[in-house]
């Protein structure tokens, strides 16, 4: 089980909760069965990218803000010093939280 599926289920949870979605009532607009949206929100399971981009419509955010935890290009650059800026955005979308996770390691080892 990785972190970042934990901290996304725990986005997506908070965000339906939020809304007034019933796990069963968000299940049902994804067409995905409550027990896989229990396991996503656990952690426990993925996505597609198709149902993740339709979470995305549905719940009104955005994908950085999903799996990443953060809302804005602007704010994801402030974040990444450097030459680690470049690596970033030469990444394909679905493998930015890998970078993500490696520089908040290296600021914390500094």
């Amino acid at each position: 089980m990785d972190d970042y599926q934990i901290e996304m289920g725990l986005r997506i949870k908070k965000i339906r909760k939020k809304l007034g979605y019933t796990q069963e009532k968000l299940a049902e607009q994804l067409g995905i069965t409550n027990k896989h949206l229990g396991d996503v929100e656990r952690g426990t399971a993925g996505l597609s990218m198709k149902h993740l981009l339709n979470l995305c419509d549905i719940l009104g955010t955005d994908l950085n803000y999903l799996v990443c935890g953060i809302s804005s290009e602007t704010e994801i650059n402030s974040k990444i010093p450097g030459k680690w800026n470049d690596l970033y955005l030469s990444c394909p979308l679905e493998k930015r939280h890998i970078i993500l996770s490696l520089v908040e390691t290296a600021i914390q080892l500094s």
